[in-house]
């Protein structure tokens, strides 16, 4: 081939690329202001779905994700539609079959991501725990202080920060201790077996029932002679008090405080460990001024 059969070939298939661009041009325009529609209709949405949350109080977080969904379905739909328009041959049926393909080559690729990330969609929608609750997982416990699409914050009460992989608190059972305002906790107090068991009560119960943080006007104080131990028979002293770790940790300083000084102004016992030692045989005891004299 000559140089001039090269170059007319090269013209011949410009002048066809561009009479096939300027062909082309009122479905890429279409397709353009339909995208542009689409970007319209996605302000919209979001910011109609801040204003509802606004509204109703909705958590931030939560809106976000409301918000990052919508947009996402619009931006899919509005594209989708943009390929037909420019490309007929491509259907929205293809394309959606084409992206299911990929999506799964994708899944697999970034399997622990999308498990972070619909474990995230699901605890905001759902809501087992909020911002401002102490949770505990494993051996993960601690304040709730962001959540986010992939993970949650965790302050621990040490002052740490864990960052847990959402999928960990969707799969993996969580104790929200401040899901109410009220929690109970519990101690062990004993006394001494010479003691009498019904005055020893009495006292005890009295004396937890002053405690300021005591909440005896929702439920009351209880207290069971719950065993005999070694050396003491030992009392279960139940009560409710607020959920926070530190109304835990206060309440039970104050009603132990309690209970010990109401004890003593009683007179009641609350024994040392005692230790009883008996001998198959009769241990020989001599008397030391005894022994001087032999000697």
């Amino acid at each position: 081939m000559s140089w001039e059969e090269m170059l007319t070939t090269v013209q011949e298939s410009l002048i066809t690329y561009w009479d096939g661009l300027v062909g082309s041009l009122p479905k890429l325009g279409a397709a353009l202001f339909l995208i542009f529609l689409t970007w319209g209709a996605v302000t919209l949405a979001r910011a109609f779905i801040r204003k509802l949350g606004s509204k109703t109080r909705m958590r931030k977080n939560l809106t976000d994700v409301l918000s990052m969904l919508a947009g996402t379905g619009l931006w899919l739909m509005g594209t989708l539609i943009a390929l037909a328009i420019v490309f007929p041959s491509i259907t929205p049926g293809k394309a959606l079959t084409t992206l299911g393909l990929g999506s799964v080559a994708i899944g697999f690729a970034f399997k622990d991501t999308f498990e972070n990330f619909l474990a995230g969609i699901l605890i905001l929608l759902r809501e087992p725990f909020a911002i401002g609750d102490h949770v505990e997982c494993d051996d993960i416990e601690g304040q709730i202080e962001e959540i986010t699409i992939r993970d949650t914050h965790v302050r621990q009460t040490d002052g740490q920060l864990v960052v847990v992989p959402n999928h960990l608190l969707f799969q993996n059972p969580v104790t929200v201790r401040t899901n109410r305002d009220l929690r109970r906790t519990t101690i062990i107090c004993g006394v001494a077996y010479g003691e009498n068991v019904d005055d020893a009560r009495s006292v005890i119960e009295a004396a937890v029932r002053e405690v300021d943080s005591v909440r005896n006007d929702v439920k009351d104080v209880q207290v069971f002679a719950q065993e005999f131990a070694a050396s003491s028979i030992n009392f279960e002293v139940t009560w409710w008090t607020g959920s926070q770790p530190l109304d835990i940790r206060t309440s039970r300083d104050q009603v132990v405080a309690a209970v010990k000084r109401a004890l003593d102004d009683a007179g009641i016992e609350i024994p040392f460990p005692y230790r009883t030692l008996t001998f198959n045989e009769p241990i020989p005891v001599r008397e030391q001024g005894a022994q001087d004299e032999a000697a």
